[in-house]
Parts: C-alpha cells; structure tokens; sequence
C-alpha cells in the first residue's frame, strides 16, 4: 500500500509537468504562425497601397479596410505596427517618386479652329487626288473613243473590201460559167446553150443559171428552137427527159413570158397525135400525148421534151433536167 502512494507522489507531478509543457508549446507554435500569417496581410497592404498610388486610386477605402481587418491589440502589436508602418515610410521615401496624373486642359477656340482648317486641308487634298484621278480618266476615255473608231472604220474597210472580193468572185464565177457554157455547150448566133443534168424546181434552175452568168433557155425564133432540139436530143438519147426553159405565165394564166419579162411569141406546143386517115376522129383526148397547155393555173412553167422538142407545162415545183443560156 504505502509503495503504491510513493509511485503515485513520483509520477503524477511528472505528468503534470509535461501537460503544461505541451500547453506552452502550443501556445508558442499558435503565436509563430500567427505572426506570419500578420506579415502577410501587412506585406499584401503594402503592395495594395503601391499599386494604388501607381494608378492614381484614393488610398482611404483600403486603409478604413485595413483598420478594419487589424484593430488596436496589445501594446507589444502596436509597436510591433508602429515600427513596421515607419519601416515601410522610409521604403516608400527611397522609392522613385510616381508622377501623378494632371487633368487634360480643356480645349480653347484657337485650338477647334485649328482642327477644322486641318480637317480642311485634308479634304482639300482628297479632291485634288480626286480631280487627278478623273481626269486620267477622262484622258483613258478619250483614248478608248479614239480606238472604238479606228476599230469601227477598219471594220467598214474590211466590210466594203469583202463586198469587193465577194462581186469580184461572183464576176468571175459568171465569166467562167459563160466561158464554160459556150465552150461545152451549143452555140447558135449571140447566145450558148449549155445543159445541166442536175434537177431543180424552176425557180431553184433560174438561180443557179443566173449565179453562173446566165439564165433558163429562152429560145426567141424556130432556128433557136431547131438548134437547141438538136442539141438536147443528142445529149440524152435515147430517153425522153423533160428539160425547164426560161418561160412561165406566173403573172397571169395563159400570158407566157421569158424570165427576163418579154412576152413569149414563138410557141411550141405538144399536139396530140391525129388519126389516122379513114379513121374516126376520137372526142377523147389521149390519155398520154394530150394537147399542151393543159394544166391551168396548176402548171404554170413550161419545160421542152428531148426526144422532139415539144413544150409542155408542168407544176413549177417539180424537179427536172435544166438549159441555161448564156451571151456570147
């Protein structure tokens, strides 16, 4: 019993002893760390307050603030503050003093009067460039308007040279086909006749004779129309094949003219064959030899057999065998 109460009287007061010891470190530890986390917040107002006397800033709101975050404490704290606030005042002295920022002085009449005659001159300016460029351009204008000229008289030259070449061709193409016609086709007095084995409709004949320096067939007198018999059935014997010449009654019914308008007096119609002598004559015309003209207003072109030189009309439209004529 007694050991027990010597163990208890030795090793409580130790106990104790540690535990106020532990207090005190803490204590101390709490105070450390406190007054870091103080120089801090004083090192933080510090460049608060720079920054605001850099920008120009009231510095009032952050120093109530500051007052605010960190009231009066112990003596100890407040000399502790007291030293560091003149610390920080001989810093800011050794600092490079911040220029501070003076209100723009206000513009004087002078100085709008300025600006408008400078605002001036620029216009100015911009229309002389203006007038510059118009003119260059009136100049480019003019230049084209002369060009577009030129251009238009070489094309009127062209144009009147190509028309010249064009009736040159056409002159030389009617003094070959007239040429052509007289030597390869028959001659009788002023006139050649040449014969073409290529079929047309009347009309399409009379162009192309004409393109070549002539005209349809338009035999005036019997020893023309002997003369081009005999020359047609000698090119297409032993057949019979219908020729166009140069004779119609277009205009009128049963008025024939030559395609260069002269009335037709000379005739050579296809009759019917007669009966023979004993025979009775037949009211009936033969169905296939019958008397020419027959056609009325339907067959208005005439065209000249080969076999014997007969005229017959025909619907201007068909397609036949064609003579053309040609001056000698």
């Amino acid at each position: 019993m007694q050991a027990a109460w010597l163990l208890g009287a030795l090793v409580v007061p130790q106990l104790l002893g540690f535990s106020h010891g532990a207090r005190g470190a803490e204590r101390e530890w709490e105070g450390g760390w406190g007054g870091a986390q103080e120089e801090e917040r004083e090192r933080e107002a510090l460049m608060l307050k720079h920054l605001q006397e850099a920008l120009g800033l009231p510095t009032a709101r952050g120093d109530a603030a500051r007052g605010d975050e960190h009231p009066e404490g112990t003596p100890e704290d407040k000399g502790a503050r007291e030293t560091e606030e003149d610390h920080q005042g001989e810093e800011e002295e050794e600092a490079t003093p911040i220029p501070s920022s003076s209100p723009s002085p206000t513009p004087t009449p002078e100085d709008t009067v300025t600006y408008i005659l400078g605002r001036l001159a620029g216009l100015d300016a911009g229309l002389h460039q203006v007038h510059v460029r118009l003119h260059v351009l009136d100049t480019r204008v003019v230049e084209l308007t002369k060009g577009l000229r030129q251009l238009r008289e070489a094309v009127g030259d062209t144009r009147d040279a190509v028309q010249a070449l064009q009736e040159a061709q056409s002159r030389a193409e009617r003094e070959r086909g007239r040429l052509e016609g007289c030597l390869k086709g028959l001659r009788l007095g002023h006139k050649c006749f040449l014969l073409s084995r290529d079929f047309e409709a009347q009309a399409a004949a009379q162009a192309r004779c004409v393109a070549r320096g002539g005209s349809l067939a338009q035999p005036a007198d019997r020893q023309q129309m002997e003369g081009l018999t005999r020359y047609l059935r000698a090119a297409l014997a032993p057949y019979n094949w219908p020729v166009w010449l140069g004779v119609h009654d277009r205009r009128a019914e049963g008025l024939y003219l030559f395609e260069n308008g002269q009335r037709v007096s000379f005739f050579a119609w296809h009759q019917a064959p007669r009966p023979e002598p004993g025979s009775e004559p037949s009211a009936a015309p033969h169905p296939l030899s019958p008397n020419q003209p027959n056609g009325g207003a339907l067959e208005n072109c005439v065209a000249q057999a080969s076999d014997d030189g007969s005229w017959w009309d025909h619907d201007c439209e068909r397609r036949l065998y064609y003579v053309c004529e040609f001056p000698f």
